[in-house]
């Protein structure tokens, strides 16, 4: 493995270590590329501050340390600033002013969420309503049509306990989508190392079926992620599995 985009930081207040720590991590991994990747603030007109993710304060500490550690590791390592972040349109206009400074390199999507923060509507917890689907499915789609993401993240994040038909009838049509414009999917390492209910079998049964390029993306919430080279190779055995072309570097 030689690049991963999925790198989270402790102010999104579900991860733990420091900047530095990562970079030294991922150097000891191997890696050539380092980009950071941390779930991207929204702004709130109530003030609503969410418990997952950068607040708008962090923005700028966020941008100095990792600026400051590329020029630092600049002759070790690659180190790319970009932020994983659901596509919510309503919320999509006070995002970008409040990025609009900063010097972004890019972003994943990772659509958690089918709605401002508040409202709790996460598809990673189990879930009967295909209108959930559907939904996460048309987002996903009109998120990626923006041309704003790299990849997308854990596509199959999704809990759907539902039929195999049901959720063919929603997932394939985003799976020949993101083949159509050309974007990977991630096959999600913390998931392997978590033995989460994704890396789901029936999505990339679909994904393999549309012919859809894949990367890997650890989703580091602490260094020694990073340096789990078990579940690296899992996941890559899982590629190699469902035949889907892995693509190593994307910047």
């Amino acid at each position: 493995m030689k690049a991963n985009y999925h790198t989270h930081t402790k102010r999104c207040g579900h991860a733990t270590g420091e900047d530095r720590e990562y970079v030294e991590a991922a150097i000891q991994s191997g890696l050539e590329i380092l980009g950071f990747a941390d779930h991207c603030p929204w702004v709130y007109e109530n003030g609503y501050r969410s418990s997952i993710r950068l607040s708008p304060s962090e923005v700028d500490g966020y941008f100095s340390s990792l600026e400051d550690l590329r020029k630092e590791y600049r002759d070790d390592i690659c180190i790319y600033i970009g932020f994983e972040s659901e596509y919510l349109p309503a919320l999509i206009p006070e995002q970008e002013k409040l990025l609009a400074d900063y010097p972004l390199d890019y972003r994943i999507l990772g659509q958690h969420f089918l709605g401002p923060d508040q409202e709790q509507i996460y598809v990673g917890a189990p879930f009967q309503e295909e209108s959930y689907l559907e939904k996460y499915a048309a987002l996903a789609m009109a998120g990626i049509s923006t041309g704003k993401y790299l990849y997308f993240a854990h596509p199959d994040l999704p809990y759907f306990l539902g039929s195999d038909e049901v959720y063919r009838k929603h997932m394939l049509p985003l799976c020949h989508f993101l083949k159509e414009k050309n974007i990977p999917i991630e096959l999600n390492v913390l998931g392997v190392a978590d033995k989460r209910h994704y890396p789901n079998p029936r999505f990339l049964e679909l994904a393999r079926e549309a012919g859809n390029s894949v990367i890997l993306g650890i989703d580091a919430h602490s260094p020694e992620q990073l340096l789990n080279h078990t579940a690296i190779s899992e996941a890559e055995k899982l590629c190699e599995a469902y035949g889907l072309e892995r693509i190593e570097k994307m910047l």
